[in-house]
């Protein structure tokens, strides 16, 4: 991610840069956009799936009323139970539409926090490295990436569910249109608004901090970026796991949970879903699936944050290779 703006960097390794604003940490203005969306979507799709197996189990552990079959202790038990008795592939189911969202939000996601972080870290601290201007341009960019991706969430939470009746993604998505309603795809999205923007303010303010603290002179730097994404994203995450276990219930429509709290039709709203986990848990309730949250985000923003720094040192060095004279 840029971490400076407005400000010089450390060129290239092996070249100059051509001027304070043409190096790695600033982007050249005519490449930015595409350089930004190009990392910005192999990251998100990486994040997603390297990780998705994880995932599959949090959605699980989040259960608020799980199948006797399908209670587990730890991720590792879970994945194993899992596997031997549903089969290898099972923790996969819905990968395929996790891509398809991944991709397109995560490029929109990543080019509107560059551009937004530029712009507001302009007006607030002159140029220079601003926490606020981090925090409201990574919750601005977080309205694009929930606005593609949660239609996304609700097929792939819906998929990873024990005994999921549905065969395929086209099915799923078919089923849910045809008695539900187009609405259900978005049922989530305020609560999923609600836990995101909070969850990327802290994740971006998380990792800005921590490369000030480990790479002060914001170099191209693997370690560096690995280890500020994965504890960017375990602060993240354990801070906003309540808000993920209201987003499951609202995607996944739990039909025991909802029975047994008398609950007919189709449960919407953050607030009733926050009423439900609590009458249901209690105040664990809200804290289900944690340890598998923060395990599936540590790893899942390392890999996000190297991927794209690489992805925009690598486009970055390219594009200035090809204007260095000959």
């Amino acid at each position: 991610m840029e971490l400076s703006c407005g400000r010089p960097a450390a060129a290239l390794p092996g070249m100059e840069a051509e001027s304070p604003g043409e190096d790695y940490e600033s982007l050249p203005s005519g490449a930015s956009l595409s350089t930004h969306m190009t990392a910005g979507a192999v990251a998100g799709i990486l994040e997603h799936t390297v990780m998705y197996p994880v995932d599959s189990v949090k959605t699980r552990m989040q259960s608020l009323q799980p199948d006797p079959k399908a209670q587990y202790g730890s991720v590792y038990g879970a994945l194993k139970k899992i596997i031997h008795t549903e089969g290898f592939w099972r923790p996969l189911r819905g990968i395929n539409v996790t891509m398809l969202g991944a991709g397109p939000a995560h490029a929109m996601y990543f080019a509107c926090y560059e551009k937004m972080k530029r712009t507001l870290s302009d007006i607030i601290h002159h140029g220079g490295n601003s926490h606020l201007a981090n925090g409201i341009a990574g919750s601005m960019a977080t309205l694009l990436h929930d606005a593609v991706m949660n239609p996304a969430e609700v097929v792939k939470q819906r998929m990873q569910m024990y005994n999921s009746p549905y065969k395929t993604v086209l099915e799923c998505i078919q089923t849910v249109h045809r008695t539900e309603g187009l609405g259900a795809f978005y049922r989530s999205y305020t609560t999923q608004l609600t836990m995101n923007v909070p969850f990327q303010a802290i994740h971006f303010i998380t990792y800005e901090f921590m490369q000030e603290q480990i790479n002060p002179r914001r170099e191209y730097n693997p370690r560096s970026h690995i280890l500020s994404g994965a504890i960017a994203g375990a602060v993240a995450a354990a801070a906003t796991t309540p808000l993920d276990v209201c987003k499951t219930l609202l995607n996944t429509q739990e039909n025991m949970a909802l029975n047994s709290v008398n609950i007919s039709g189709h449960l919407s709203g953050m607030a009733n879903a926050f009423r439900t986990v609590y009458q249901l848990g209690g105040i664990p309730g809200y804290f289900r699936g944690v340890q598998a949250r923060v395990i599936y985000q540590m790893p899942s923003t390392a890999i996000a944050w190297s991927v794209y720094e690489f992805f925009k040192y690598f486009l970055t060095k390219h594009k200035l290779e090809k204007r260095a004279p000959y």
